[in-house]
C-alpha cells in the first residue's frame, strides 16, 4: 500500500529515522567546522614558530656581518627547494632581494605579522606563465615593484612577519600557506564526504529497516481490526525473528486466546443454565404445582416442602460449583496457595470415603509415601480428589465381582502424579475422556447415576489453577484419572 510523504511523516518510525539524520547532520556540519578551524589553527601557530626561528637565524646573520651578510644569507635560503618567502625592501618599500616578484599594498608598510592573509607571486611566475602561454605578458610589473599583479591574476596566500632595520631597510620572512589550505580542503572533503555517507545510510536504513517496521505495524493494525470485529480467532503475526515486534504480538496472542476461553466458557455457562437447570427448575415448579391441586394431609405438604427444599440445596451447589469453576478458570479466586502435604489431603479423603467404598462393596486402597510437599490449596486440592473418589466408587460398583478403588502417590521427574484408578467399565473411547471434562457433560451409561456433571470439570479447574493437569487414562479395565502437579521447589 503506497503512502505519501504527509502520510508518511506521521509515522513514528519515519519521525525517529528523520530526528536521528537532523541529528546526525548537526553534529557532522560541526565536526566539520569544529576540525577545519582546529587544524588551521595548529597549521597557523606551527608556521608562526617557523618564522620565528627563521628571524632568530637572520638577525643572527645581521648582527655578524651587518647588511651584507643578511643579503647573502637571504639570497641563499631564497634558493632552497620549498623556500620560505624572503624579501629585503629599502625604506621605500623598493624590493630589493628576495624570492617575491610582488606583494599585496600596504603590507611591508606596517611593521609585525601580518592580521590577514596576503596574496604575493613569487620571483619568476611572470616568465614561466609566458613560456607556458606562448607569448609575451606586457603587463608584468617589474621585479622591483611591490603591488599586486591586476585583478583576477592568480596569485598565492601567505602570512608574514615584517621588521625594519636599523637602516630603516625592512626585512619580510613569511610563509605560502597553500600546504595549510589543501589540508583543510582535504579534512573538509572528507568531512562532507562522511556527512553525505551518513545521510545516505540514514536514508538506506530508513527504507530497509524502518519500511519492514511498518509493514509489521501494518500487519499487526490489520490484525487487531479483525479482532476488533468480533473475530477472536486472529492472531496477531509472529515471524519468528524474537524481537520486540514477535514478543508483542505472542504476549497479546496470548491474551486473545485466554478471552477466546473465557467467553467460551461464559458461553457454556449460559447455555448449561439455560438447559441443565432448566429440568430441576421445573419439577420444582411441577412438584409444587402438583401439592397444591387438591386437598392434601399436613404430612403431603410437609413431604413436598421437604423433596422442595433438598431439590433447591441441590441447585445451590450447582451454583456454586459452576460459580468455582469461571473464578479458577479465569484465574482468580480468593483462596490462598501455600505448602500442602498431599500424603496428609490423600489420607485425609480416603478416611473419608472408605464408609462409602465399604457399603457400596469396593475395596478403597491407597500407596502413597510417607510426606509429598507442593504449592497449592489445601481444600481445592481435598475437594478435587473427593470429587474423583467419589466418582471411582459411583461407577465400579457391580462393574466387578470384587471391585477395587486405588489411590496413588508418587513424584516423576519434575512433577508429582495422584492418581485414581478404578476397574470398572472405564471410558474407551477418546473422544469422550476428552469430553466429560465439560460442564453438565454426562456419558449415557452414567445417566442412571446421580450427578449433575461438574465433578470432572471442578478438578480439571482446580488443576487449572494449581498449574497442573488432569488426564484421563484408560486402565484396562476402568479408568485411571491422574492429578499431575508440578513439584515444589525446595529453598
Amino acid at each position: 500500500m503506497a503512502l505519501s510523504l504527509p502520510a508518511i511523516m506521521k509515522t513514528t518510525a519515519a519521525r525517529l529515522s528523520a530526528l536521528y539524520l537532523l541529528l546526525f547532520a548537526l553534529c557532522a556540519v560541526l565536526l566539520v567546522f569544529y576540525m577545519t578551524s582546529l587544524s588551521a589553527r595548529m597549521l597557523t601557530a606551527q608556521t608562526q614558530d617557523t618564522i620565528n626561528d627563521e628571524i632568530l637565524g637572520l638577525a643572527r646573520a645581521y648582527k655578524n656581518g651587518g647588511l651584507p651578510l643578511l643579503v647573502r644569507v637571504v639570497e641563499a635560503r631564497s634558493r632552497q627547494p620549498g623556500a620560505n618567502l624572503y624579501l629585503i625592501a629599502d625604506a621605500n618599500g623598493q624590493i630589493l632581494t628576495g624570492n617575491v616578484q610582488s606583494l599585496e599594498p600596504g603590507i611591508i608598510e606596517t611593521e609585525g605579522w601580518t592580521t590577514e592573509p596576503f596574496s604575493y607571486h613569487r620571483f619568476g611566475e611572470g616568465e614561466l606563465d609566458r613560456l607556458r602561454g606562448g607569448g609575451t605578458d606586457q603587463s608584468a610589473p617589474p621585479p622591483g615593484d611591490s603591488s599586486a599583479r591586476s585583478e583576477g591574476e592568480e596569485g598565492h596566500n601567505a602570512i608574514a612577519l615584517v621588521l625594519r632595520l636599523p637602516n630603516q631597510m625592512i626585512l619580510l620572512v613569511g610563509r605560502d600557506l597553500g600546504e595549510p589550505e589543501r589540508f583543510r580542503a582535504v579534512i573538509r572533503r572528507a568531512l562532507m564526504l562522511a556527512l553525505g555517507m551518513m545521510g545516505l545510510g540514514g536514508l538506506l536504513i530508513w527504507f530497509f529497516v524502518g519500511r519492514a517496521a511498518l509493514k509489521r505495524i501494518d500487519s499487526v493494525s490489520d490484525a487487531s481490526r479483525r479482532i476488533m470485529g468480533g473475530d477472536l480467532s486472529g492472531r496477531l503475526p509472529v515471524t519468528g525473528a524474537g524481537d520486540e515486534f514477535d514478543r508483542l504480538s505472542e504476549n497479546l496472542n496470548t491474551m486473545l486466546a485466554r478471552i477466546a476461553m473465557l467467553n467460551e466458557g461464559l458461553k457454556q455457562v449460559s447455555d448449561n443454565i439455560a438447559h441443565d437447570l432448566k429440568t430441576p427448575l421445573t419439577r420444582l415448579r411441577n412438584r409444587a404445582e402438583a401439592t397444591l391441586a387438591g386437598k392434601r394431609k399436613t404430612t403431603d405438604y410437609r413431604q413436598a416442602l421437604e423433596g422442595t427444599i433438598a431439590e433447591s440445596d441441590q441447585l445451590i451447589k450447582t451454583f456454586n460449583a459452576i460459580l468455582m469453576i469461571s473464578r479458577l478458570e479465569a484465574g482468580y479466586s480468593s483462596e490462598t496457595t501455600g505448602p500442602v502435604d498431599l500424603a496428609a489431603t490423600v489420607s485425609d479423603v480416603v478416611e473419608l470415603y472408605e464408609p462409602v467404598a465399604e457399603e457400596a462393596g469396593v475395596v478403597l486402597e491407597t500407596a502413597v509415601p510417607e510426606a509429598v510437599t507442593i504449592n497449592g490449596n489445601r481444600e481445592l486440592i481435598g475437594q478435587a480428589l473427593s470429587n474423583i473418589v467419589d466418582n471411582a466408587i459411583k461407577y465400579s460398583t457391580g462393574a466387578a465381582e470384587s471391585p477395587k478403588v486405588r489411590v496413588t502417590l508418587e513424584r516423576i521427574g519434575g512433577e508429582v502424579k495422584l492418581a485414581v484408578s478404578d476397574d470398572g467399565l472405564g471410558i474407551p473411547d477418546d473422544a469422550d475422556r476428552a469430553r466429560v471434562t465439560e460442564r453438565f457433560v454426562r456419558l449415557e451409561k452414567s445417566r442412571s447415576q446421580p450427578g449433575s456433571g461438574l465433578g470432572l470439570s471442578l478438578a480439571k479447574a482446580i488443576m487449572t489453577f494449581h498449574n497442573g493437569r488432569l488426564d484421563l487414562l484408560p486402565a484396562n479395565p476402568g479408568l485411571s484419572v491422574v492429578m499431575s502437579f508440578p513439584a515444589r521447589e525446595t529453598h
